[in-house]
């Protein structure tokens, strides 16, 4: 069944269309849930909706043979997935997951191509939102690479609470482990270490911020980059 989002979160993508533009794109949306663990788009298979989250989020997650899955980027309200579109291609690039439950906004994509060619500034949004996730994409691969798991955590954990619009969020550790394509073991470690730190609280998958500065002194300079963008 479908829901409706609270009235102080928006789209921001579409909110900054103009009036007419926007109303013409809201018309063929339509309000949606967000399940957790719900896959909207599979890596290379068409793309049916576009989606543009409200109060949920969306990991990018890409996959390779004998391996754990591993998350590229986030989309919360500052985004939208299908934005490939925009380029003419129907395909989807990763798997999408719903990591944080909530709302959205649908759109089919033959109805959302439609609005492409009639909305000359809802082209020019996306082009430069498909620049800011090439250079998330890039940022989010050196990260991987270069530093620390517990770095990383703290950057994750920042990046979902920009979306989650709240200050606890529900993720095991194992669901953790297969974002940042890491050991179990040493997401456990990290979040202990956190949590001695008094950064945040975990039990039983419940995570809380406690300390949004710390966590921020905390994290990668990864996090400030992609701020940055």
């Amino acid at each position: 069944m479908s829901v409706k989002a609270p009235l102080q979160i928006f789209s921001r993508l579409i909110e900054g269309l103009p009036s007419k533009q926007r109303k013409q794109l809201l018309n063929g949306c339509e309000p949606v849930d967000l399940v957790f663990g719900n896959v909207l788009h599979e890596a290379n298979q068409p793309i049916r909706h576009v989606y543009f989250p409200l109060s949920g989020f969306v990991s990018l997650v890409t996959t390779l043979d004998g391996h754990q899955p591993l998350e590229m980027g986030l989309i919360g309200n500052e985004g939208m997935l299908g934005a490939t579109l925009a380029l003419g291609i129907g395909q989807a690039p990763m798997r999408a997951v719903v990591q944080g439950s909530g709302s959205a906004l649908r759109i089919s994509s033959q109805l959302f191509k439609q609005e492409l060619l009639s909305s000359p500034a809802l082209l020019r949004a996306l082009k430069r939102y498909l620049y800011v996730v090439m250079t998330q994409l890039s940022q989010s691969a050196a990260c991987t690479h270069f530093h620390e798991i517990e770095p990383r955590l703290a950057r994750w954990l920042l990046m979902t609470h920009d979306r989650a619009h709240a200050d606890n969020f529900h993720l095991t550790h194992e669901y953790l482990a297969d974002m940042l394509g890491v050991r179990r073991s040493g997401v456990s470690i990290a979040a202990a270490a956190m949590q001695a730190r008094g950064l945040i609280s975990y039990s039983r998958g419940e995570i809380h911020i406690l300390d949004r500065a710390g966590l921020e002194l905390a994290a990668c300079e990864c996090y400030a980059a992609l701020q940055a963008d």
